[in-house]
């Protein structure tokens, strides 16, 4: 084992529509996702056999709970593997609708499943870390993807690889308060990928965030000046597709001192991806 550098990057939701609720309570999801180039970046230490720890990450995520160690330890669970101390370098925002933990947990299942030499499929590790996340697959994969049923079927699609600007707004959104929301719309018509790409989406999630936190409103209706402004998944990040980096750049200037902002681009294919061998 190694301490090379292993990318998790994180994801926008080009559209999130939600389409029902299933009898234990889950929501049937229909979404756009895309990789974007803003990454968390992790690296592992060998360890004695039956140590799986983080040895470096955000303050405020406790290391026993962190999903990176959660990952690793399931997918050691019945396999004899050498210990893992995990370094994990946050630069995605947390609580922002990025995807953060989640490919945080997929690079931890796809670099170990290389550096222990499982020899795991693709499917198999998808597997995993759906009992970890709805998103985790997505990231397993690395490819874009129209995703439908609660996040787990995926069917690959190259979007338009746009340049975007996010804005972080400093508000910190709880995904099972949203999802909870009896506000929130439920019943979306069932749609295609032809469907989004002709007609374009939305996010379902957005007019119940708006209600509960203003501030995140205000940068939806800010950024609307120049795009069309959409929330991420449950937020609190927004995003606007600008026309190229200098855009972005010149739009983010003007961002108001209170709110974080990222230029990035859009990536149909995981930056893990390349730090693959033999997929």
């Amino acid at each position: 084992m190694n301490a090379r550098l292993w990318p998790a990057p994180a994801k926008l939701n080009l559209c999130l529509h939600i389409v029902g609720r299933r009898a234990d309570g889950y929501h049937l999801l229909q979404s756009a996702m895309q990789f974007i180039d803003l990454c968390d970046e992790l690296r592992f230490h060998e360890r004695p056999s039956g140590t799986i720890e983080r040895s470096a990450g955000p303050a405020e995520i406790p290391a026993e709970s962190d999903i990176v160690v959660k990952a690793a330890r399931a997918l050691a669970k019945g396999r004899d593997v050498p210990g893992v101390a995990i370094d994990v370098t946050k630069r995605i925002p947390i609580q922002a609708g990025l995807g953060g933990g989640s490919s945080d947990a997929a690079t931890v299942l796809v670099a170990l499943n290389q550096l222990w030499q499982l020899q795991l499929s693709v499917d198999e590790l998808a597997g995993i870390g759906l009992t970890l996340g709805a998103d985790v697959p997505f990231f397993v994969r690395g490819t874009a993807a129209w995703a439908e049923g609660v996040g787990e079927q995926l069917t690959p699609h190259d979007f338009p690889e746009s340049h975007f600007l996010v804005v972080k707004p400093q508000a910190a959104v709880s995904t099972a308060e949203i999802f909870q929301a009896p506000e929130l719309t439920r019943n979306s018509p069932v749609t295609t990928i032809r469907g989004f790409l002709a007609a374009g989406g939305r996010n379902d999630c957005e007019s119940c965030v708006r209600g509960r936190y203003p501030e995140i409103a205000e940068a939806i209706d800010w950024l609307h000046e120049f795009g069309e402004a959409r929330l991420t998944g449950t937020g609190a990040c927004v995003f606007v597709a600008l026309p190229d980096e200098r855009a972005a750049q010149a739009v983010r200037a003007r961002l108001p001192a209170r709110w974080s902002g990222y230029v990035v681009r859009g990536l149909n294919r995981s930056p893990l991806l390349s730090r693959v061998t033999d997929r």
